[in-house]
Formats: structure tokens, sequence, C-alpha cells
């Protein structure tokens, strides 16, 4: 999942948009990929305070103005994220994963218990592609970055700063990190 924001953390800020798209299910230990195109969800949201860092906004290109008269209400997009989630997941249990997971996380769960009283994660249920990167890799976190990570591990897609966009990079990067380092 990806998230784009106006600011630095919820609250005084809001999110702009996410997206987020199934990466694969684990069944036991075994991860089948799913392409990230067959399952995809993305909200624009109507801004929670008149706070701004316009240079924060200028990233994923959307226009506060379209999004003070156009977003979604935060409430229905977070309960329309959390149908979503049940629907695709089914009996399977939702696990978030970002890169890097402590911004995207943030946002998400804020969000969710703010404006749907839950988190379809729970408190917990996510994983760091940038630490699940690192500690198979056998490098600092601070060395797990894109740039220095072996191309082959990286998704063919642009990082757009569209939320949707970014979800589906990500979710190849996913497929990828989990069978690093396998015999």
């Amino acid at each position: 999942m990806d998230v784009e924001a106006d600011g630095p953390i919820p609250g005084p800020y809001s999110m702009s948009s996410f997206g987020m798209v199934v990466a694969g299910r684990m069944t036991g230990r075994d991860f089948q990929p799913i392409d990230p195109r067959a399952h995809t969800f993305y909200a624009e949201l109507r801004p929670i305070s008149d706070d701004h860092v316009p240079e924060a906004l200028a990233v994923s290109g959307l226009d506060r103005e379209t999004l003070v008269r156009e977003g979604l209400d935060p409430a229905e997009a977070m309960r329309n994220a959390a149908v979503w989630i049940r629907e695709v997941c089914g009996n399977s249990t939702p696990v978030l994963a970002a890169y890097p997971l402590s911004y995207d996380w943030m946002w998400m769960y804020w969000y969710f218990m703010r404006f749907a009283g839950a988190s379809p994660f729970g408190h917990s249920r996510c994983v760091d592609m940038k630490t699940m990167y690192a500690a198979k890799a056998g490098v600092p976190v601070g060395w797990a970055t894109k740039r220095q990570m072996p191309k082959h591990l990286l998704s063919t897609r642009p990082h757009t700063h569209n939320a949707l966009d970014d979800a589906m990079e990500q979710a190849e990067l996913l497929q990828n990190l989990m069978v690093f380092g396998e015999s």
C-alpha cells in the first residue's frame, strides 16, 4: 500500500490519497504472488484541517482545492477501504506491507482508528519491506535503500507518487523480496 499526504504527521495534516493492492497470499509457509492489478483500491480524501505543507502536497500532484470540493469524506473512505480489505481477504488475515512501513502505517492506522473505529490490520499486522530486505541481505537498515538493492528485486514500474501506481510498484517489490535469499 502507499499513502500520499500534505504534511509530516496525521491529525494536524491530512492524508491526500491512498492506494492498496493485493500482492499475494500466504498459505502456510508458501507465498503465492497475485497480479497487483487484479485487486485494487484507491481513494482521494477531503482534507481534515486547513494546515498543509505545500511542498508535501506537491509531491502527489493533487490539487488541494479539488480535494476540498471532491475528495471523499475520510470516514467514508476508511469504511470503504475496510470493506474492500474484508472482501479481498476472505478467510485470510490481512497484512499491510509498505516501503518504508513507518510512514504509510502511521497514516493508515491513525485514519482507520479515527474515522472507522478499528483497523482491519489490528495494531500490528504489518511488514516493513525495508527491514525485510536488510535482514535477508544482511545489511544495516540504513543501507536498505532502493538505490542499493539489486535491480532484479525492484519493480519495473515507475515511482509516480500516485498512491495506486506506487502500491502496485511496492507489491512487485514485496513479491521479489519474498523469494529473495531462498535456495
